[in-house]
């Protein structure tokens, strides 16, 4: 019999879309984990102590937005066995792999041959289009668009309504900044923004 019961660390605001998505796929929050001892209940949910983390063997979710500390809490936990969550109104082809942990939220797009890595984030109304490859920790936000054969290192950050055309390899730990066009290749550790894109700075924290 299928386990329906989550446990999710992070009580936040991505916390919130979450425990919506689980509710959607019929499922259940026996409790959310949180750092922050002052925090009780989210939406009727028991917040508890990180240590409470130790009891949970199964169905755990990172709810959380920030792909570095989604890394770090990955990293200090011993147990891998995480939940994978898609919302029942994202459209993802019989042919893409998805891993474990990651969170696909509504409305999103994932077409044929695609590949989501470890702990990613694929956000409300995104696109990404045939034969990409996500790294593990990225965040793919709202409304972004990855024409096909795009490649996205880990740790990455693709803003909110931006652009990537097809063929473009974005590297590691790479901001792209929210309506952003990106039209050539991208390296490590950068912020780049504009139409078209421009680096605007590099980035010192490396996962």
């Amino acid at each position: 019999m299928k386990n329906n019961t989550y446990v999710l660390y992070g009580a936040s605001g991505h916390c919130k879309v979450i425990l919506d998505i689980i509710k959607l796929i019929g499922g259940q929050v026996k409790f959310i984990v949180d750092d922050d001892n002052s925090k009780e209940e989210l939406l009727g949910v028991s917040i508890l102590s990180a240590d409470a983390i130790k009891s949970v063997h199964s169905n755990l979710a990172i709810s959380i937005g920030c792909n570095q500390t989604r890394k770090e809490i990955v990293d200090s936990i011993e147990s891998d066995v995480y939940a994978t969550l898609i919302h029942p109104k994202s459209t993802i082809d019989s042919t893409v792999k998805v891993k474990e942990g990651t969170v696909i939220m509504a409305g999103s797009v994932i077409n044929s041959s695609t590949v989501i890595g470890k702990h990613c984030i694929v956000n409300t109304s995104a696109s990404i289009d045939h034969d990409c490859v996500i790294g593990d920790f990225v965040h793919i936000s709202p409304n972004a668009t990855l024409c096909g054969n795009v490649a996205v290192g880990e740790g990455s950050h693709i803003g909110a309504g931006s652009v990537i055309i097809q063929g473009i390899n974005i590297g590691k730990n790479v901001v792209v900044g929210a309506g952003s066009v990106i039209v050539s290749d991208v390296p490590d550790n950068v912020t780049i923004i504009g139409n078209p894109g421009k680096i605007l700075k590099n980035n010192h924290d490396k996962l």
